[in-house]
């Protein structure tokens, strides 16, 4: 089913049916799921939904940056970025923004993923030099217990994006800030049931 429209950008160029890359390596896609959504919590409860997601994301080897609800070409979509260690690599990362469109039957992710190249952790050990390491790491505020994943750190913060803007984060972002300006939701996929947990 199509579900959203505009999701194509300026800079990218179609490889699939429904996926969509730069001259960079980013990858955009669309992906439409028939299954009522696995979302861990409802939308409407922000603090629980943050915390399971975090978790999750640990669980996988990841670190969740951010998660909120915001819309979607007017229907409620969860926006989350995280990050992946690049697989097969002794180091660097992988970004990848989403928004979630769930609905009660089924759900539509559009999803942007920029992979970290060349000399890795710049941003990181710039950030670290300038606030110091006792206040760059620091608990996960979503779920301040969780251990294990990817580490919850300062230079994730959105406020260091202008001072490395071909960084992934900061792409990943930039991206995901144009697909909620460009994307329309399908009238018959906005008329259906809304997801609830």
């Amino acid at each position: 089913m199509r579900a959203l429209l505009g999701v194509e950008l300026p800079g990218y160029r179609p490889v699939d049916n429904d996926v969509w890359a730069n001259n960079e390596g980013d990858v955009l896609s669309l992906h439409f799921f028939g299954l009522p959504p696995d979302l861990p919590a409802s939308l409407d409860d922000g603090p629980a939904l943050r915390a399971a997601l975090t978790r999750l994301t640990a669980q996988a080897g990841g670190g969740l940056i951010e998660a909120s609800v915001k819309s979607l070409g007017q229907l409620p979509a969860l926006k989350q970025i995280l990050k992946l260690p690049l697989p097969g690599q002794p180091s660097g990362q992988a970004f990848i923004g989403s928004f979630t469109v769930p609905r009660a039957t089924c759900s539509t992710v559009v999803k942007i993923q920029s992979p970290e190249r060349g000399m890795t952790g710049m941003r990181e050990a710039m950030v670290m030099a300038k606030v110091g390491h006792d206040k760059y790491f620091r608990p996960h505020p979503c779920a301040p217990e969780v251990q294990g994943g990817l580490p919850f750190h300062a230079a994730d913060h959105a406020q260091w994006d202008a001072q490395f803007p071909d960084h992934p984060l900061t792409k990943v972002r930039r991206t995901l800030d144009a697909l909620a300006e460009a994307v329309q939701v399908v009238p018959e996929f906005a008329a259906l049931p809304p997801f609830a947990p």
